[in-house]
């Protein structure tokens, strides 16, 4: 573009804001792309406006590429009633997957909302018979399928979502939303639910341990049996993590609700 080494000055939180803010892919085209349109725009001003250096800051972004395209996954910062932060893997990395459940006096109803694929309502189901099966350990009223309607919902309902990884997160809000005891706000949760209450392992844990971190949570519960993938991540994602191993939903209570 014309510019000299000393005309441009880019800081590194900069970058990352261009990277988190205006991309959304699994390479850098997108990226290169959002660069060439910082280096032209400052081309412009050396030219126009006789400046000599132009330094870009993450608050100097919006003028230069325009408002943020994309915000970062939110997550609760209290512990809540209901309200767990699941972890997904999409085409463009790991997010964090809210998962709420709110029960009512009703007739026993399941509502499902969130723009779901079909494993992910059967995850929902095989959740809600898992807890059916083990109400009384669970400390939940054995009718609770005949008294209370139960809703889950996955908030972005535009977004679509699918896959098993959720069961252990559904279950724990489920549980929690029936016994009013709330969830750990820190803690995030990937894994498979049996109806016996097994944990069965997942998929894209790196990308999905990466977006907990990025996200500020500081404990993940796994599937005991993805400790093989865990061993091969990179020590620098893992470092802050503490990584809780599951084999039963009694563990993922456990470490889950207050």
């Amino acid at each position: 573009h014309g510019l000299k080494k000393t005309q441009l000055r880019l800081s590194d939180d900069a970058i990352r804001q261009i990277i988190s803010g205006y991309t959304r892919e699994s390479g850098v085209r997108l990226l290169e792309r959002q660069l060439g349109k910082v280096c032209r725009k400052t081309a412009m001003r050396l030219v126009d406006g006789g400046e000599k250096r132009v330094n870009v800051t993450p608050d100097s972004l919006r003028e230069l590429l325009g408002v943020v395209r994309y915000q970062d996954g939110v997550h609760s910062t209290r512990n809540q009633v209901g309200v767990v932060n699941g972890l997904a893997w999409t085409e463009v990395g790991g997010e964090i997957l809210e998962v709420e459940a709110g029960v009512m006096e009703g007739s026993g109803k399941l509502e499902l909302t969130g723009n779901l694929g079909k494993v992910m309502q059967e995850s929902v189901q095989a959740a809600y018979t898992c807890l059916r099966s083990r109400a009384a350990e669970l400390g939940i009223p054995r009718d609770f399928y005949k008294t209370k309607d139960i809703h889950v919902h996955f908030p972005e309902g535009a977004v679509p979502k699918d896959g098993p990884s959720a069961g252990i997160a559904i279950a724990t809000a489920m549980l929690s939303a029936l016994t009013g005891r709330p969830v750990r706000h820190d803690v995030a949760m990937t894994g498979e639910v049996t109806l016996r209450g097994r944990v069965l392992p997942i998929g894209g844990l790196k990308e999905k341990m990466l977006a907990a971190k990025y996200a500020g949570i500081t404990k993940i519960l796994v599937p005991d049996q993805n400790r093989p993938d865990v061993e091969e991540i990179d020590g620098e994602i893992k470092d802050g993590l503490t990584i809780v191993f599951v084999e039963k939903m009694e563990q993922v209570l456990k470490e889950a609700l207050v």
